[in-house]
C-alpha cells in the first residue's frame, strides 16, 4: 500500500484533516478484486458548509486571491513537480482505486495531471485586461477578477486528470475550491490535497469533501456560498446540476456524456485506422466520455475492417491492472459492469451479430468485461444511440459522405468525433459538419492542456483546457475614470 495510510480517508478542510461531523464512513473497493481496500469519511451537509466557509474565508483574506498571477504560478509549478516526483505512488493509488492499468496511470493520468498544473501555472500571469477606446472624456479599461468559491465535482473515470482540469485553472485565476470527488474513486483527491498543501497552497484554498452525490454533492451544489460550479458527469445528472445553478443564477460549466462516431472512409490507411479504432473504444475500459464507441465504415471496406477487428480485438491484453502488460483493466464497479451486460443482451435480442467478446471475464473476482464488437444493429437501436460507457464498439456501414455525417450526428450527444481519411479536403469538410466539441483526424484521443474540449447538445457546455477554461473562472470588471 502507499503512504495514503497515514491519513486514512479523512476530509481535508481549512488545511486540516478531520472526520465527518457525524463520524460516517464509506467503503472504497478495488475493482480488480471486488474487495474493500479502505474507508473514507462520508461528508454530510454540515461538513460541506464547513468546507465552503473555509474556502470563503481563505478567498476573502487574500492570501491566495491577493497574490499576483506570477506568484500563484510559482506555486502551481511546484504542484506539477511534486506530481512528477511522486508519480510512482500516485499511479499505484489511481490504479488501485479506479482499476486502470498501472502503465497507463503513469503514462497518461499522472503525466496529464502534472501537465494541467504546469500549463495553468504558465497562464496565471496572462490574466490581463484591456484599454478601451471610447468617445467619452474618460479612461476606460477592463480587468479580470476571480469568481470566489468554486465547487469542483468530478467523476470516477479520470479522477486525477479531471480534478486537475478544474482545480488548475480555478487556482490560476485566484479562486478557492471545494472538491467533491466521485463516490467510488476518492483516493487521489485526498492525496492531491497533501501535495497542494506541500507546494504552498494556503490553508482553506483547496478543500476536499468525500461522500455521495445525493448528500455531499447536493449540499455543495445548493450551498449559497458557492460562486461557480464546475461539473463532469452524466448528461442526466448534468441537467439537474444546470437546474440548480439556474435557480441560483450561478455560472456553471459542464462536460457531460458522449457517444462519439469514428468515421472511416475507403481511402483511409486501414492499418493505422485499426489502432485508433481499438484505442478509441477500449481505452480506460471504455469508460471514457470522449471514447469512440460508434464506428461508421464506408461500405467497400466494411467487411474487411470487421474481419480485421474480429482478429485483432481478442488479442488486446485484458487483466490485472497492476500487471505492466495489461491494456484493459476492470470496470470501475459492479453497477457499471451490469450496465454493459444489459446493453449487450439487448443487442442480442435485437438480432445483432457479436463479432467478438460479449461476455464477462472471470478473473480474481473483479469487474472485467471482454472488449466487444457488435455489427448489424439498426441506427435507432438504444445500443447505438445511448452511452454504454464500457468496452463495446458498434459498427455500421455507410454509402456516402452525407450519410456518414447524418449517422454521426444522429445521437443526442456531441462531445467528440473522429475521421479516418487521406483526403485533406474531406477531412476539413467533415470537421466543419460534425456536431462535436473536438474532431480528431487520423487518430483518437489526442489531448493537451492547450487544446480546449467540451460538448454540444446533451454533452454539455463550456470548455475545459486552453485559455478558454481559465477565462471561465474569472469575471470581467470595467473601470471608467473621468478625465474632466
Amino acid at each position: 500500500m502507499t503512504t495514503f495510510d497515514i491519513e486514512p480517508g479523512r476530509l481535508f478542510i481549512g488545511g486540516r484533516w478531520c472526520e465527518a461531523a457525524d463520524g460516517a464512513r464509506m467503503q472504497v473497493v478495488d475493482p480488480s478484486r471486488g474487495a474493500v481496500v479502505t474507508t473514507v469519511a462520508e461528508a454530510g451537509a454540515a461538513d460541506v458548509d464547513t468546507a465552503v466557509r473555509a474556502a470563503r474565508e481563505a478567498f476573502d483574506d487574500g492570501a491566495w486571491s491577493g497574490l499576483s498571477g506570477r506568484e500563484r504560478g510559482r506555486v502551481l509549478h511546484r504542484v506539477a513537480q511534486l506530481l512528477r516526483d511522486n508519480a510512482e505512488e500516485v499511479a499505484a493509488l489511481e490504479s488501485l482505486d479506479v482499476g486502470k492499468p498501472i502503465a497507463l496511470c503513469g503514462a497518461v493520468d499522472v503525466t496529464n495531471a502534472a501537465n494541467d498544473y504546469e500549463y495553468y501555472a504558465s497562464l496565471a500571469q496572462t490574466l490581463d485586461g484591456a484599454l478601451r477606446d471610447t468617445p467619452m472624456n474618460a479612461l476606460a479599461y477592463t480587468k479580470r477578477e476571480p469568481l470566489g468559491v468554486v465547487a469542483a465535482i468530478t467523476p470516477f473515470n479520470f479522477p486525477l486528470i479531471l480534478a486537475g482540469s478544474k482545480i488548475g485553472p480555478a487556482l490560476a485565476a485566484g479562486n478557492t475550491v471545494v472538491h467533491k470527488p466521485a463516490d467510488e474513486t476518492p483516493l487521489s483527491a485526498l492525496y492531491m490535497a497533501r501535495l497542494l498543501q506541500e507546494a504552498g497552497v494556503p490553508d482553506g484554498v483547496v478543500n476536499v469533501v468525500t461522500g455521495t452525490g445525493p448528500v455531499t454533492g447536493e449540499a455543495l451544489l445548493r450551498h449559497r456560498g458557492v460562486d461557480k460550479i464546475a461539473f463532469t458527469g452524466s448528461s442526466g445528472v448534468g441537467r439537474h446540476v444546470a437546474g440548480v445553478a439556474g435557480e441560483a443564477l450561478k455560472p456553471v460549466t459542464m462536460e457531460l456524456g458522449g457517444n462519439a462516431a469514428h468515421v472511416v472512409f475507403e481511402d483511409a490507411d486501414l492499418e493505422k485506422a485499426v489502432g485508433a479504432i481499438i484505442k478509441g473504444f477500449v481505452f480506460n475500459t471504455g469508460q471514457f466520455c470522449m471514447g469512440g464507441p460508434r464506428l461508421l465504415v464506408a461500405r467497400p471496406v466494411y467487411p474487411t475492417l470487421l474481419g480485421v477487428l474480429a482478429d485483432a480485438v481478442p488479442g488486446v491484453p485484458v487483466g490485472n491492472p497492476r500487471d505492466p502488460a495489461t491494456v484493459v483493466g476492470p470496470m470501475a464497479g459492479e453497477k457499471h459492469l451490469k450496465k454493459v451486460e444489459e446493453y449487450v443482451a439487448l443487442a442480442r435480442k435485437e438480432g445483432a451479430r457479436i463479432v467478438c467478446g460479449g461476455e464477462r471475464l472471470d478473473l480474481d473476482g473483479g469487474y472485467y468485461y471482454k472488449p466487444t464488437v457488435i455489427a448489424d444493429l439498426a441506427n435507432d437501436s438504444r445500443v447505438v444511440q445511448e452511452e454504454i460507457f464500457g468496452p463495446v464498439l458498434t459498427v455500421q456501414p455507410f454509402d456516402s459522405e452525407d450519410e456518414a455525417v447524418e449517422l454521426a450526428n444522429s445521437t443526442p450527444y456531441g462531445l467528440a468525433s473522429g475521421v479516418q481519411t487521406n483526403n485533406l479536403a474531406r477531412a476539413h469538410r467533415l470537421a466543419d459538419r460534425l456536431q462535436a466539441g473536438i474532431v480528431w483526424i487520423n487518430d483518437w484521443a489526442m489531448l493537451d492542456p492547450a487544446v480546449p474540449f467540451g460538448g454540444v447538445k446533451d454533452s454539455g457546455f463550456g470548455r475545459e483546457y486552453g485559455p478558454e477554461a481559465l477565462a471561465a473562472y474569472t469575471r470581467v470588471k470595467s473601470v471608467v475614470v473621468s478625465l474632466d
